[in-house]
């Protein structure tokens, strides 16, 4: 493993790992290296980095011709008053060295007010679908994801950034705003990441103790049931997978919905989205799965 060079050097080296802080020193670097042709390549996290992020920088190495940036911030401004902000895992020596074994070249590491200088006012406002599944749980969470993922965009000036799909809405309402603000970035969506038993990954996981730990499976077993009930239709996936959730009553449920692939209605037939939110103890998960809807497909004739 190569030991993460911590610098605010002008300079860029291929190859090696330099990590900043300021939004100035990294928008520097990267104007540079795309004035000469090279494209930079992007995946924004919280930090507490496992195997779902080494995925998304994983994927975003292979893309040619890149320079492969990371960005490690806990974005205050998607967190309600009585989340855990304050909480939330921070073992920034442990992320360096995961980005150090993953061949990052860049790392963004900026404080608060690195961010937000203090008189920011000025929010992206994520209409309507950031006011419905987890924007209806958590009230002004999207204008807080959009906001700095706008702001991360600007200062990186990524030519692609890679997002998980396990944040389905989160990804879906990234894309929107870059189509709608003629964002010139390339949103790309990747698979979630699974433990064996199914939990989705995620830096929450931590939390769990081990018998809210086996509550959590419920989550991806419900999604599977659904999906496996698509042929009935979308009131089918959701009857089936809140049979599975029912049997788990320290489970908390927030939200068992069937979506169509942009989180519009659910079609009666073709492709849709089944979306679960829930809390385990006081942790809250997500988890999505793609499913088809009504009669499946026709196979294709060769």
């Amino acid at each position: 493993m190569r030991s993460p060079e911590l610098t605010t050097a002008p300079q860029f080296t291929r190859g090696r790992l330099h990590v900043h802080s300021s939004p100035q020193e990294v928008a520097r670097v990267t104007r540079a290296l795309r004035a000469v042709g090279t494209k930079i390549a992007f995946v924004p996290t919280m930090g507490a980095l496992h195997a779902g992020h080494r995925e998304l920088i994983r994927r975003a190495r292979n893309i040619p011709n890149t320079v492969l940036v990371t960005s490690i911030f806990v974005n205050p401004l998607q967190f309600g008053p009585n989340e855990d902000l304050s909480r939330y895992p921070r073992p920034i020596e442990k992320d360096l060295e995961v980005c150090s074994d993953e061949r990052v070249e860049i790392v963004f590491t900026p404080g608060v007010e690195d961010m937000y200088p203090p008189g920011s006012q000025v929010q992206v406002h994520p209409g309507p679908l950031g006011d419905q599944l987890e924007g209806a749980v958590r009230p002004g969470h999207f204008a807080g994801v959009l906001t700095v993922v706008n702001k991360l965009f600007n200062i990186v000036r990524p030519d692609y950034a890679m997002f998980g799909e396990k944040d389905y809405q989160q990804l879906t309402l990234v894309k929107q705003m870059v189509k709608d603000l003629d964002m010139e970035t390339r949103v790309l969506g990747v698979p979630t990441v699974r433990e064996s038993d199914g939990l989705a990954l995620s830096s929450r996981n931590v939390y769990l103790t081990e018998p809210q730990r086996q509550s959590a499976v419920a989550l991806s077993a419900a999604l599977t049931a659904g999906a496996h009930a698509g042929r009935g239709g979308a009131e089918a996936v959701q009857k089936a997978a809140q049979e599975v959730l029912a049997a788990h009553p320290d489970l908390d449920v927030d939200y068992v919905e069937v979506r169509s692939p942009d989180l519009a209605a659910p079609p009666e037939r073709g492709e849709g989205r089944l979306l679960v939110a829930a809390k385990v103890g006081t942790t809250r998960l997500i988890d999505n799965t793609a499913l088809w809807l009504g009669e499946p497909p026709e196979p294709e004739q060769h």
